[in-house]
């Protein structure tokens, strides 16, 4: 019996890669390195890669590298796994509350930061979005465009279609005007009337003729700044020729109006006094809890209320003799016009009394704007107050000089104050002595009556003269070092009878006193201003007259109806 002929080219078709990995070199090749396949299995075989050819991965079988690839994949995907149960298995978002300091608390600290930064990074722009054109805009749209929108003169009023001249446009020779002009010009601060005029448009010589006659009605110097004229400029002569000034109104006074009118070829000045009513408003009232807010309350201008609070505390201590239940009196200046203005004027009176009885009246009168008692006795309290802005250095008494070097008596007062500031009077008073005074410098004596005096030293400049009267504030010179000083400062002193005293330890007080004619006068006025019903003054106008007969139908029928 033949023993079985194996097939050794079918084995080897059949076999795994790993067998043929294995034995390709046994079953191939004999002992003697012959060939041991037939011719077809020879040929087949060199369709498998070969140590020494290049090319050989291009004759592996596709089924073999089909199963090559599957165990990539295979292996990819057990990367995968792997890789996603380790992830799925480590906690990134930890309670940060737990375990502080940990490895764990800072791998989900380090989550937070990273989910935080990718927010920031991709947070959304707040700004405007453009919405998308409802036609495309190309160059030649957008320049239709422009031609037909409006743009204001002050960004160059560069609008509408251009379009170059052709025969049918005339040149004018000059530009049509308006035959009149209507315009309005103000007086400004430190303006003057006549240079007003001419840069409203007036010529040189009306703006002179408007000036001459205003000047005779009210000078020009009073008339107030912000004052508005209403002109009315007429035709041109010539080209080059200003407008002539057809009519000019402003308000010169509270009860004038001027108007200026052209008739024919000269200018003329009408007069138009308006009816004014100067009775004074008098308010009175409980002083209560604030005496300030019972007087708004009662309708007390802010300026009246602040004046009758420094004429009281002048005469009266406001903290010690003023009660919530005393009665304020408070009589202002005010001024109503027929055309329906007001005009509120100074304090005139003030007033305060007590379950019935006047504990103070005082009464403005004299050029000067003192208040003056009943009596007719005016007081005005002083105490020491600085003459200039500054702090003290040096008070009064035994010191050692700081130039001379030994100890003397300091006669006054030092204040440290830049080189330049003002020097204030602390009174009233009589310059008595103005010039070089020793170790003082330039020196400044002031005599306020009742043997009352002050010096004021080391002055850089001096601003009075001796025999100059002074008011309490006034300007009198200017902060030095002149004469026996270290530095700027003012050496300010006091004197009573001729004799050095401390200033801070004097409080003083000035009278004037009223007689004869003038007391009788300031008497007449007082009793006419106690007479002055409250609230008279806001009346209207016609009804304090009552003879006045109203101009409108609608007016009269209205009287007739109420009767």
């Amino acid at each position: 019996m033949d023993r079985p002929r194996t097939n050794v080219e079918g084995a080897f078709l059949y076999k795994g890669r790993e067998q043929l990995a294995a034995g390709i070199d046994a079953r191939i090749f004999g002992a003697s390195g012959t060939a041991a396949l037939s011719p077809a299995s020879l040929s087949f075989s060199q369709l498998l890669r070969a140590p020494d050819d290049s090319h050989a991965e291009s004759r592996v079988p596709a089924k073999l590298r089909r199963g090559r690839r599957k165990a990539i994949g295979q292996l990819a995907h057990e990367w995968r796994h792997d890789i996603e149960a380790a992830v799925r298995d480590l906690d990134w978002v930890p309670d940060l509350a737990i375990d502080v300091g940990s490895a764990r608390w800072f791998r989900g600290l380090g989550t937070m930061l990273v989910l935080g930064a990718l927010a920031l990074f991709f947070w959304p722009s707040f700004d405007p979005v453009e919405a998308a054109p409802a036609m495309r805009l190309t160059s030649a749209t957008r320049d239709e465009f422009r031609s037909q929108m409006i743009v204001p003169l002050a960004y160059g009023g560069d609008s509408g279609r251009h379009m170059g001249a052709t025969a049918a446009v005339v040149p004018l020779a000059n530009a049509p005007e308006r035959p009149t002009l209507q315009l309005t010009a103000t007086l400004g601060q430190g303006d003057s009337f006549g240079r007003m005029l001419q840069r409203a448009g007036v010529g040189a010589e009306d703006a002179a003729r408007i000036s001459t006659l205003v000047n005779a009605a009210i000078p020009l110097d009073q008339i107030a700044p912000g004052t508005r004229f209403d002109l009315t400029l007429g035709r041109r002569t010539g080209p080059a020729m200003p407008r002539p000034l057809d009519d000019l109104a402003f308000r010169a006074r509270f009860d004038l109006s001027l108007a200026i009118e052209r008739r024919g070829n000269a200018l003329a000045l009408v007069r138009q006094p308006i009816a004014v009513d100067s009775t004074p408003l008098r308010i009175r009232g409980i002083v209560g809890n604030s005496l300030y807010r019972s007087a708004r309350a009662a309708g007390a201008p802010v300026k009246a209320i602040q004046q009758y609070l420094r004429t009281l505390d002048q005469h009266l201590n406001l903290e010690q003799d003023m009660s919530p239940a005393d009665e304020f009196d408070i009589v202002v200046d005010y001024k109503r016009s027929a055309s329906g203005e007001s005009e509120t004027g100074d304090l005139l009176y003030a007033g305060l009394s007590s379950a019935g009885k006047p504990r103070a009246q005082l009464l403005k009168w004299g050029s000067d704007g003192q208040f003056y008692e009943a009596s007719g006795i005016g007081q005005q309290r002083s105490g020491f107050g600085a003459p200039v802005n500054g702090r003290i250095t040096s008070t009064f008494g035994l010191r050692r000089h700081p130039i001379l070097g030994f100890v003397r008596m300091h006669a006054g007062i030092d204040f440290a104050a830049a080189y330049g500031s003002p020097i204030y009077a602390t009174s009233d008073g009589v310059v008595s002595f103005a010039g070089r005074h020793g170790g003082h410098g330039n020196y400044v004596r002031l005599e306020h009556g009742g043997g009352i005096g002050t010096g004021y030293g080391h002055m850089s400049r001096i601003a009075v003269s001796p025999g100059m009267r002074v008011r309490q504030g006034q300007v009198i010179g200017y902060v030095g070092s002149t004469g026996l000083s270290t530095g700027p400062h003012l050496h300010y002193e006091l004197y009573r009878d001729g004799r050095p005293v401390n200033p801070g330890s004097v409080q003083f007080v000035s009278h004037a006193q009223l007689e004869g004619a003038e007391l009788a006068s300031f008497r007449a006025r007082l009793a006419a201003l106690q007479q002055v019903k409250p609230g008279a003054a806001l009346a209207s106008i016609g009804q304090q007259h009552g003879n006045a007969t109203p101009a409108r139908e609608i007016d009269r029928l209205s009287d007739a109806a109420g009767q």
